[in-house]
């Protein structure tokens, strides 16, 4: 069966640089991509799935962008964690 889709320049470059790079032909590396995502779909609660892509505002970009650019001293649950505590 053959499927027809538009997909991002991006992506499609994404995927002839994996498919060159390991050797795998297309059709093979679209068809398991597309059975992993749907059995994870199937078998995974939905709280965990994250999207490839996230939309955001304006407004909510300048704010991550401002929380990820400070520097905030980790919380001590943090550190515990690190150490190897539960």
């Amino acid at each position: 069966m053959q499927i027809s889709a538009e997909i991002s320049q991006g992506t499609k470059q994404l995927l002839e640089r994996y498919s060159r790079a390991h050797g795998v032909k297309k059709q093979f590396l679209i068809e398991s991509a597309l059975l992993h995502h749907i059995q994870a779909l199937e078998e995974l609660p939905t709280s965990v799935i994250i999207p490839p892509r996230l939309v955001v505002s304006a407004a909510s970009g300048r704010k991550i962008a401002e929380l990820v650019s400070k520097r905030q001293k980790p919380t001590s649950e943090l550190v515990e964690l690190m150490r190897g505590g539960d």
